[in-house]
């Protein structure tokens, strides 16, 4: 064999190898090592980026532990999705008084306090009142077990599988109730994209009304030290911090959950079993490791899968390339300097039941065999008619709750039939309703037991508005929640929705 013949067969033999090796993956010849320097005093601790779900640094991250009053950014992330804010909530003697030995009662809660929803998610935050947590969950389920299990069933719906288990919305020693680290990273991100848990849980300061024990009201901060801290406090202070949770029991040792955005990027650090104050130094030092250490980049804009072809066959399945777009929101998370085409590409067709509408396909993205980000392929089509059918049913949903307002305001006891019942000389048999209740005090019986029958009139018809507008609140957190189930279902938020029919509504104000 001539050498020039012997030259191309090589080169062709090593051609179609690295075209092999390359299948449905990159190749990272000379990527940047993922960075390790840095470390955490406590027994276990995680620093999360938000968009890619990527580890950045992890030590024994799904070992379960006991979380203390961390587990109160799941129970508020429950209510929120329950209840709406202006909603009542009663103090029973159960949730005041039926909480562990030792574990206080900060704002001096009474039974029969009655404060609404969102002043009892301030509470249950910011100053980790176990009375709030208690009384939530009584509202929300009916009892605390109902709710642990709302609890447990959104964990797993987040992807919870490590162990973690929940038995009561506070946190409080329950040799039961548990968190990985990992798990609870999934949680306090799926917390901190609800608009109203990130507005409350980094709120420094809230004031609620008058109690039993606060007639004059009362005013509480935040107990997060790193939040709390300003850029002269080098112990505390980490730039971007913006939002988290802080725990403490016996069993427990001290927890953490601290978020924070830097550039454009989004962290969640979670800090188990730490010690008081080096747990918050573990925290902010996770999160200054991932600012520092790591970028992240688009998929969408760097994925070359479509490129040069028409169609594609994905799950047995052939597409209309035209038709394929993938999710814009997904980035991979990489070491400093590195690049895209550093990462593996796998292409996953098992898709979750709560998946995006729509949705072909995954895309899954491993640097080192560290997951790093991924990314659903959908059909642009079937997203289009799932976001159609979400608005039709909303703008049907707002309808139907302005019909039940106005019909229940048409039956409210009106000023005018009060005035009629009160007036003596109204024509039988309306006026036997007060004459039955006469008692002679110089004539004036008559007139007197008109205003007791006008009182028992009024506070009859005050029920009755009470319950209508209960069975109202009742029904509107139903739509609701079935809203939110679609919403999920297509891939979207209800913040996501709601600026995007904004949105609309604005366009067609213009024309």
């Amino acid at each position: 064999m001539r050498l020039k013949e012997f030259i191309h067969k090589i080169t062709a033999f090593v051609m179609v190898g690295a075209m092999t090796l390359n299948i449905g993956g990159f190749c990272a010849y000379g990527a940047p090592e993922w960075p390790s320097d840095t470390g955490v005093m406590a027994d276990f601790g995680i620093v999360m980026d938000v968009d890619s779900k990527a580890v950045l640094f992890g030590q024994q991250i799904h070992v379960p532990s006991p979380p203390a009053s961390i587990t109160k950014l799941l129970t508020a992330l429950v209510v929120v999705e329950h209840a709406s804010m202006d909603e009542i909530v009663e103090f029973s003697h159960d949730a005041v008084y039926n909480v562990e030995s030792g574990s206080g009662n900060k704002m001096s809660l009474e039974e029969g306090d009655r404060l609404s929803v969102e002043d009892c998610l301030y509470l249950l935050i910011l100053q980790s009142s176990n009375q709030a947590a208690n009384a939530l969950a009584e509202h929300v389920a009916g009892s605390r077990e109902a709710f642990a299990d709302m609890m447990n069933d959104k964990a797993a719906s987040l992807g919870c599988l490590d162990g973690t288990h929940f038995t009561n919305p506070s946190g409080l020693n329950d040799d039961a109730q548990k968190v990985s680290a990992y798990d609870m990273a999934l949680i306090a991100i799926a917390a901190f994209e609800n608009e109203k848990v990130l507005e409350i849980s980094s709120s420094k300061f809230h004031e609620i009304p008058a109690t039993v024990n606060n007639p004059e009201g009362v005013g509480f901060r935040m107990e997060h030290r790193i939040l709390m801290a300003d850029s002269t406090d080098g112990t505390y202070y980490c730039e971007g911090a913006a939002a988290g949770k802080i725990g403490y029991t016996s069993l427990a040792g001290n927890t953490l959950v601290t978020y924070a955005v830097r550039d454009g990027r989004r962290q969640v650090s979670v800090i188990l079993k730490g010690s008081q104050p080096q747990y918050y130094i573990d925290g902010k030092n996770l999160l200054n490791f991932g600012f520092r250490s790591f970028i992240n980049v688009g998929i969408a804009e760097n994925e070359t899968l479509f490129q040069g072809i028409e169609q594609i066959e994905i799950g047995g399945v052939s597409y209309e390339v035209s038709d394929l777009a993938i999710e814009e929101e997904g980035v991979i998370t990489l070491p400093n300097g590195g690049q895209f085409t550093d990462a593996s590409r796998s292409l996953d067709t098992d898709i979750p039941q709560d998946a995006p509408a729509g949705s072909v396909a995954i895309l899954q993205y491993t640097y080192n065999d560290r997951k790093v980000g991924a990314a659903y392929i959908y059909q642009k089509s079937v997203r289009a008619a799932a976001i159609a059918e979400a608005e039709r049913e909303s703008r049907e949903a707002e309808a139907a709750t302005a019909t039940a307002t106005e019909a229940s305001l048409d039956e409210d006891l009106s000023q005018s039939d009060v005035d009629t019942l009160a007036d003596p000389t109204v024509p039988e048999p309306r006026r036997r309703l007060f004459e039955g209740m006469s008692v002679d005090f110089g004539g004036m019986g008559i007139y007197i037991a008109a205003v007791v029958g006008v009182l028992v009139v009024i506070a009859a018809g005050g029920l009755l508005i009470w319950r209508k507008r209960k069975k109202e609140r009742e029904a509107a957190a139903r739509r609701r929640e079935r809203r939110r189930q679609r919403l999920q279902d297509i891939g979207y938020s209800e913040e996501e929705f709601e600026k995007l029919m904004e949105e609309r509504r604005g366009r067609g104000r213009e024309h």
